[in-house]
C-alpha cells in the first residue's frame, strides 16, 4: 500500500518546484512556505490521530481515511493556476497524512517483534522508497513521450512543458487507487489485547507505567532542533536545477535518491536492531550536514547527482531507526500518541525551517542557506550524542 501510493506523490513531488516557479511565477520564499505550512497542518493532526487511535483500540480507520483524503486531493494540482492554489491542494494532500501516519506507525510497532521492530520499520521506508523509485520514473517517461527533455536547464516553461507536467500529475491518481485497493481489502488491525503492555507488566512484576517518560521529551527536542535545519527537499531540487540539471531529469535525479533510499534502508533499520538506534542517527546527521554544506559549494551538474545519492544513504541510516526508538522508549498503549508527538516535532520545524531557508537563500544566496542547515544539524547530531537514548529495546516499554 505504502509502496503505490508514494509512487503516486513522487510522479509529482521532483516536478512540483519547478512548476511553482517556472509555470506559476513563485519564488524560494513562497515554495518554502508552501511545503512548510502542509507539513506542519499534517503535524498538528498527527497529535490528535494517534491520540484518538489509542483511545478507541483501532488503527485503521485512521488510515484508511487518512490515504482517501489525499488520494482524492492530490491530482488536482493539475489544474491549479496560481501558486495559492498549490497551497491550498498540498495542505489537504497533507491533512489526509496527518490522520493517518501515527496510526499506520502504531500498527507497524503493533504487528512486530520488539528485536525486530528497526528492520520492520526500515522495510517499511524501503519499500515507501521504492514506490518513490517507480514514480519519478514514470513521470520521465511520460515526458519524454510528450517530447519534453530538451528544453533549457533554467528560465520559463513553455506552453507544451507545462501541459505534459499537468498530464503527469493527472496520472498520479491511478497508482493511488491501487494503494486504496490494497488497504481496504488486506491491511489489518492488530487487536488491542495483542499489544503487550499488560502482558509486560505481570510477567516482570511491575506496574503498568503508560507514561511518555522524560527520556522521550528529552528524544523529541533534538528531533526539534535537526528538524529547524531540516528544510523541504524541493530546495535540493532547485539548488540542482540552478546547477544545470534539466528540468525533465528531475524525476531521475529523484529516482536516484529513492533507489538508495530503497536499497539500503532496511538494513539500516536492521543495523540499529544490532548496534543500536543512537550511533545511526548521530553518524545519518553528521553525514546530512556534510551533503548539506557540500551542497552550498557545489557548481558543476554531476555534483548534485553524486550528492543526491549522499543524501539517499543519510535516509536509509535514519529513517525507519528514528521511528523504531520512538516505539522503544513508549508503552504499546501509548504509541498512536507517541508517534503522533514525534511526528508533531517535525512538522513543527518544518514550516520555520523551510521558510528561513528560502528567506536566506533569496537574500544571500543558496549556499549560506545550504550552511544554515549544515550548521543546525551537527548541533543537532552533538546533542543527539550527549542526552537522547540509546538502548536497543528487548521489551515492550523501557521506565
Amino acid at each position: 500500500m505504502s509502496f503505490f501510493t508514494d509512487a503516486s506523490t513522487e510522479m509529482i513531488y521532483p516536478l512540483l518546484p519547478v512548476f511553482l516557479s517556472g509555470v506559476l511565477g513563485a519564488n524560494a520564499s513562497f515554495i518554502g512556505a508552501i511545503e512548510g505550512a502542509a507539513e506542519s497542518t499534517a503535524a498538528l493532526l498527527k497529535v490528535a490521530s494517534g491520540w484518538w487511535s489509542d483511545r478507541v483500540g483501532k488503527r485503521k480507520p485512521f488510515v484508511v481515511a487518512g490515504y482517501l483524503i489525499a488520494s482524492v486531493v492530490r491530482p488536482f494540482i493539475a489544474l491549479a493556476q496560481t501558486a495559492t492554489q498549490v497551497l491550498g491542494i498540498r495542505l489537504g494532500d497533507r491533512v489526509g497524512k496527518g490522520i493517518r501516519t501515527s496510526a499506520r506507525d502504531a500498527l507497524l510497532a503493533d504487528s512486530v517483534e520488539p528485536s525486530m521492530r528497526g528492520r520492520a520499520f526500515g522495510f517499511h521506508a524501503a519499500a515507501d522508497n521504492a514506490g518513490a523509485v517507480l514514480g519519478p520514473l514514470v513521470a520521465f517517461m511520460v515526458l519524454q513521450w510528450q517530447g519534453v527533455g530538451s528544453f533549457e536547464a533554467t528560465g520559463p516553461l513553455s506552453a507544451h512543458d507545462e501541459n505534459a507536467l499537468r498530464n503527469v500529475f493527472w496520472l498520479a491518481a491511478i497508482p493511488a487507487l491501487v494503494a486504496m485497493v490494497i488497504l481496504v481489502l488486506v491491511v489489518r488491525d492488530v487487536p488491542r489485547t495483542a499489544s503487550g503492555d499488560k502482558a509486560a507488566a505481570l510477567s516482570t512484576g511491575t506496574e503498568l507505567d503508560t507514561r511518555l517518560s522524560r527520556r522521550f521529551w528529552a528524544y523529541l527536542t533534538v528531533i526539534f532542533l535537526f528538524t529547524l535545519g531540516n528544510s523541504t527537499d524541493a530546495f535540493l531540487l532547485l539548488r540542482a536545477h540552478q546547477l544545470g540539471v534539466p528540468i525533465a531529469m528531475a524525476p531521475i535525479l529523484w529516482m536516484l535518491l529513492n533507489l538508495v533510499k530503497a536499497s539500503l534502508g532496511t538494513y539500516g533499520g536492521h543495523l540499529s536492531d544490532k548496534i543500536g538506534r543512537k550511533p545511526l542517527i548521530v553518524t545519518g546527521w553528521t553525514l546530512y550536514a556534510a551533503v548539506y554544506l557540500a551542497f552550498g559549494m557545489a557548481t558543476e551538474a554531476w555534483h548534485a547527482w553524486a550528492l543526491f545519492a549522499a543524501y539517499g544513504l543519510f535516509y536509509a541510516m535514519t529513517e525507519g531507526t528514528e521511528k523504531a526508538l520512538v516505539a522503544d522508549i513508549v508503552p504499546a498503549s501509548r504509541r498512536g500518541s507517541a508517534f503522533g508527538w514525534y511526528n508533531l516535532a517535525i512538522g513543527l520545524g518544518a514550516l520555520p525551517a523551510s521558510l528561513i531557508f528560502g528567506a536566506i537563500w533569496d537574500r544571500t544566496g543558496a549556499t549560506s542557506a545550504f550552511v544554515f542547515g549544515a550548521l543546525l544539524a551537527l548541533a543537532a547530531a552533538i546533542l543527539m550524542a550527549m542526552v537522547a537514548p540509546s538502548t536497543v529495546t528487548a521489551r515492550p516499554r523501557i521506565n
